[in-house]
């Protein structure tokens, strides 16, 4: 009698185990089947969430959209230009771009020490540099005197933008590393010209920088 009592209940123990196990393969086979129909699923037992289909949670902050669309008008504005003209604190500036960098919806050009911020894929890394350098006012003037005239004695920008020589000396040396710019001589004579192939793209851009 005693045994026949053992019996019974190894019996029950095999049959609790045995449904068990039968409950969890079959759950593991509609999670295979649902996530190679091309959905990525969260499965726990009979919960089934489509990761693919959940609203986005990028937008749904007014100061992150605020963000966004202040970039997508200035491009190229730098992090403590947003801060001041949207009046946010660095740190929920620092939050809300890290969340839509990763997002891919904006992207920056590194300035010096400053970091200019553009929407992404609206502009190629040379447009990028371009817009970056035309945000700087000095080389803006400077780059607008040349679009006007073509080209500018040393002397005639110093005197027409109101810096020193060392200044003007500086700012185009930068533009001929990036050779935006090309430098002749004439005995003591300084001369510089626009390169040709910038006058298009310059001339929309300055007009983009002022319009923003």
């Amino acid at each position: 009698m005693k045994l026949n009592r053992t019996l019974i209940g190894f019996f029950l123990i095999l049959v609790i185990a045995v449904s068990f196990a039968t409950l969890i393969q079959r759950q593991q086979s509609v999670a295979f089947s649902v996530a190679t129909s091309g959905g990525t699923f969260l499965t726990i037992f009979n919960l089934e969430v489509n990761v693919a289909e959940r609203p986005t949670t990028v937008f749904n902050n007014a100061t992150r959209v605020a963000i966004y669309d202040f970039i997508k008008a200035n491009p190229g504005v730098q992090f403590r230009g947003i801060c001041t003209q949207l009046g946010i604190s660095i740190g929920l500036a620092e939050f809300h771009l890290g969340v839509l960098k990763k997002a891919g919806l904006i992207s920056f050009f590194r300035d010096g020490r400053y970091k200019r911020f553009f929407a992404s894929k609206k502009f190629s890394q040379k447009q990028m540099k371009l817009i970056s350098l035309l945000r700087h006012d000095t080389t803006r003037s400077i780059i607008k005197t040349m679009l006007e005239g073509k080209q500018a004695s040393h002397s005639e920008l110093s005197c027409h933008l109101a810096i020193t020589s060392q200044g003007v000396t500086w700012q185009m040396n930068r533009l001929k590393k990036d050779d935006i710019i090309q430098e002749s001589k004439d005995g003591m004579k300084i001369t510089y010209s626009l390169e040709n192939a910038y006058a298009p793209i310059l001339t929309e851009l300055v007009n983009l920088v002022e319009q923003a």
